[in-house]
């Protein structure tokens, strides 16, 4: 490998690999400390917004936030659609993969000031991005900052059975590897009891294509 980086580094290289044709089909390494590893393809995390994604977003009233917005298929579709929305996300070339297909996006971290704090109808927490920070429930309480009044936050989960957990992960993709990093978990179990402590109340806990949601209000 050549060399250690920080995490927003690699993931920034792996996106670059988006839509070359000589990179169909890489997958991104994502391994945990404690041994357990997964690879997520990038052609699918940046494709369009399959129907587990479309459950959600019908759920969806604008303005919306996605937080963590990766390569923007959610607001790409809300945009489509006039729904306004805005991705934000630490990744340079996410960002710029977001802008390309005609959506809004900032390179700004959820915990740094944002535009619209307090107004926003919808903020979207999907692919797992309920783990930023390692802390489920600082995310979560961030996340109802940013609402608006009878606004909504939609979460993505792990399924039933998956605990609550802080793990330490990196990723390797094509020869490089990232810093280790904090991650947290939230499984379909536990989401009550987190949204409460963040100030949120879970309305609904749904299944869509075999992923896992919560609608918290």
């Amino acid at each position: 490998m050549s060399g250690v980086l920080a995490p927003e580094m690699v993931w920034d290289a792996a996106l670059t690999l988006v839509g070359q044709p000589a990179a169909l089909g890489t997958r991104v390494r994502v391994r945990s400390s404690d041994g357990r590893s997964g690879r997520l393809r990038l052609d699918r995390y940046a494709g369009a917004a399959g129907a587990a994604d479309e459950a959600v977003l019908a759920r969806a009233g604008g303005p919306v936030l996605d937080v963590g917005c990766g390569p923007g298929r959610h607001v790409a579709t809300l945009a489509a659609r006039g729904v306004p929305a805005l991705g934000i996300d630490i990744s340079r070339a996410a960002i710029a993969l977001t802008r390309a297909r005609g959506a809004a996006a900032l390179r700004r971290s959820v915990f740094a000031p944002l535009p619209g704090e307090g107004a926003w109808r919808t903020v979207l927490v999907m692919d797992g991005n309920v783990g930023i920070g390692g802390d489920p429930e600082r995310l979560l309480r961030r996340v109802a900052a940013l609402l608006a009044p009878g606004g909504r936050t939609l979460v993505e989960l792990g399924g039933a059975g998956v605990g609550t957990e802080t793990a330490r992960l990196r990723l390797e993709v094509a020869g490089m590897v990232s810093h280790w990093f904090p991650w947290g978990r939230l499984g379909a179990d536990g989401i009550e009891a987190v949204a409460a402590a963040a100030g949120l109340t879970a309305h609904d806990v749904f299944c869509a294509e075999g992923r896992w949601f919560a609608c918290l209000v």
